[in-house]
This record gives structure tokens, C-alpha cells and sequence, in this order.
């Protein structure tokens, strides 16, 4: 689960970079963004080592 969840959270963050630097997609890039924060640090307070 916490593989995957890191996954995510890096799939979240490539799609808010591209969609930043494109200007394609406006504030829903920012939300995948917010979404990856989350889960990082969900993932932090769980005990659970980020690298």
C-alpha cells in the first residue's frame, strides 16, 4: 500500500508539472498537486520513510 501510494503521488506531481508548464489544464493540474502533498505526507505521519 505504501509503494503505491508513492506512486501515485509521483504520477500526481509529473501531471501537475506538465500541465503547469503547458498552461493546458488551469487549476485541476493544482489540485493533482495538492492530492500528491497529501498523500506524501500522509505517508510521513504513518512512520513511513518518503525515499
Amino acid at each position: 500500500m505504501n509503494s503505491i501510494l508513492y506512486i501515485i503521488a509521483v504520477i500526481l506531481v509529473i501531471g501537475w508539472a506538465i500541465g503547469t508548464f503547458a498552461y493546458a489544464a488551469g487549476s485541476l493540474i493544482h489540485i493533482l498537486l495538492v492530492i500528491a502533498v497529501i498523500a506524501v505526507i500522509l505517508g510521513v505521519i504513518r512512520g513511513r520513510s518518503v525515499v
